[in-house]
């Protein structure tokens, strides 16, 4: 089955030149069930990223583009009055699909990030009095723009949550852009084929979570989330003025269930701390809050992880 992940990423690079941690990110998003959050500039291929994954299993792909004056059921779908029949029918929104692209995420007002909430903690819908469920795969990939552009805005904290990773995807190595230069001045991108089926994938699934963690690793995945709320337990006083609230139950869960993907996906069958070194700040720079002081003082928190990664003790 490890040979349908190798097909996956060639297929991509047919028209994707570099960004390798988008592509893990949105295969481990697959592979566990979760949400991708993606952090950059625009024009670094994240709509096609996306697109070309689904092309390559064969899934629903939407796109949503976000802006100030999106509604709720712009997203959900609503409610529309027959006169014909008399009655009201249900118009199905951009969500009912498998993988949606919600773009610019945070330019739009909190009303439909609330919208959007139920959707990906519960894959189910809520028109009017009828609740529909989302078939899976069901996979959300919401880019922002950094928040010191105009019109942007912090998304909720609680929305935050709900997403498994949160990607800053950088500019290209200057190789890298030359070639994508030379595909698209040449046209030479070549046809995505598909290369897996859903079964494909939900057989992928099986054989992540058969992945082996020693009791130490877990352990150590804990003490790493425990380190961002009590950092002054682990000799991490110079942080602690930094922090406002820590890391969720949620980071537990995901970066347990990353880490274990990140294995797969590089062809290993257990989990060692360096996969959780590489997916540490994907998981959780987005979930720790900081403080009046650690703004004040520009302190971001892939600092804060960085500081605790090399404190907690490895096993």
């Amino acid at each position: 089955m490890r040979k349908i992940i190798d097909r996956i990423k060639k297929e991509i690079k047919k028209i994707v030149v570099g960004q390798e941690k988008m592509i893990d990110g949105l295969l481990i998003g697959l592979l566990c069930d979760g949400h991708i959050l993606l952090e950059g500039v625009p024009g670094l291929a994240k709509t096609t990223t996306i697109n070309a994954l689904s092309k390559t299993l064969g899934l629903e792909f939407k796109r949503v583009q976000f802006t100030p004056d999106l509604l709720p059921n712009d997203i959900i779908g609503t409610e529309i009055y027959d006169p014909v029949k008399n009655e009201f029918k249900i118009k199905k929104g951009p969500v009912f699909t498998n993988l949606l692209l919600a773009d610019e995420i945070n330019r739009a007002p909190a009303k439909v990030q609330s919208a959007l909430l139920e959707v990906m903690q519960e894959r189910q819908v809520t028109i009017g009095e009828n609740t529909f469920f989302i078939d899976g795969p069901f996979l959300v990939m919401a880019t922002q723009n950094p928040v010191e552009s105009e019109g942007a805005y912090n998304l909720p904290e609680a929305q935050l949550d709900r997403f498994m990773l949160k990607l800053v995807v950088g500019y290209n190595t200057k190789e890298e852009e030359l070639e994508i230069a030379r595909r698209v001045a040449n046209n030479t991108f070549e046809n995505i084929e598909k290369v897996a089926t859903k079964e494909d994938l939900e057989n992928l699934k099986k054989e992540v979570k058969n992945i082996h963690i020693d009791k130490e690793i877990e352990e150590y995945i804990v003490d790493l989330i425990f380190a961002t709320r009590k950092p002054e337990n682990y000799s991490l006083e110079s942080i602690k003025d930094y922090i406002e609230f820590g890391a969720s139950p949620r980071a537990t869960i995901d970066m347990y269930k990353a880490c274990r993907a990140l294995a797969y996906l590089r062809g290993k069958d257990y989990v060692s701390p360096l996969e959780i070194a590489y997916i540490a700040k994907e998981v959780l720079r987005h979930r720790i809050i900081l403080s009046y002081e650690a703004e004040a003082e520009e302190i971001s928190a892939d600092f804060i992880i960085e500081k605790i990664l090399e404190k907690v003790p490895i096993p």
